[in-house]
C-alpha cells in the first residue's frame, strides 16, 4: 500500500528528528531524549494548527531566598486561535513506571505559571486569553524489531489553571 505524500513526507521528518545522530553527542543522553520530543511535539502542535512563537524561552521570574535570580524556562508558546497557549514538554523512553505527564507536578505548575505572568506582562498580553497545556510524548528506543520507533504523542490542554495559585485573602477563608 503506498502512502499519500504528505504522510511519507511526514514519517521520515519524523524518523529524522529521531535519530540520535542529529543530537550533539557532549549532550547527556536523558537532555537528548527532551530535546528530541521537543521537537517531535514542536511538528505536532503545528500539524495540529498551533502558531509556534517561542521555544525554550528563559526568563527572570523572581529571587530565592538568598536573593539569586530565579530563572524559569517555557518549553512552547504558541496560539491555537486566539488563545496563547503556554505548553510544557515531557519526555519519556517507556511509560511503564508513569505517565510523562506525571512529572508535571505542582511545583512545576507553579513555575511555569510565574513565568507565563512574567511573558505575558512582558509582552502586553495581560487581556489575551491564555492556557496551560502538556505535550506527552513517549519515544521508545530503537531495537532491531523497529529501528525507527515510532512515538507516542498526547496533547493534554488546559492541563491545570492558574486559579490554585493565587493567595486567598483573609476574608476569603472561612469561619470555622
Amino acid at each position: 500500500m503506498k502512502l499519500p505524500h504528505n504522510i511519507s513526507r511526514l514519517i521520515h521528518k519524523i524518523a529524522a528528528l529521531t535519530r540520535v545522530e542529529n543530537i550533539a553527542p557532549e549532550i547527556a543522553p536523558h537532555l537528548a531524549l527532551g530535546g528530541r520530543g521537543e521537537q517531535i511535539a514542536a511538528a505536532h502542535l503545528e500539524r495540529a494548527g498551533f502558531r509556534l512563537v517561542a521555544a525554550n524561552f528563559k526568563l527572570p521570574v523572581g529571587r530565592n531566598l538568598r536573593g539569586a535570580i530565579v530563572q524559569a524556562e517555557i518549553d512552547l508558546v504558541a496560539y491555537e486561535g486566539e488563545t496563547l497557549c503556554f505548553v510544557e514538554v515531557k519526555t519519556r523512553a517507556s511509560d511503564w513506571f508513569a505517565a510523562p505527564e506525571q512529572n508535571v507536578d505542582r511545583r512545576k505548575q507553579r513555575q511555569i505559571t510565574r513565568a507565563a505572568r512574567v511573558y505575558r506582562r512582558t509582552f502586553g498580553l495581560i487581556a489575551v486569553p491564555y492556557r496551560y497545556d502538556v505535550v506527552s510524548v513517549i519515544l521508545p528506543p530503537p531495537d532491531e524489531a523497529t529501528p525507527l520507533p515510532n512515538p507516542r504523542i498526547e496533547l493534554l490542554r488546559n492541563f491545570w489553571t492558574e486559579s490554585k495559585f493565587r493567595k486567598r485573602l483573609w476574608s476569603d477563608e472561612s469561619a470555622d
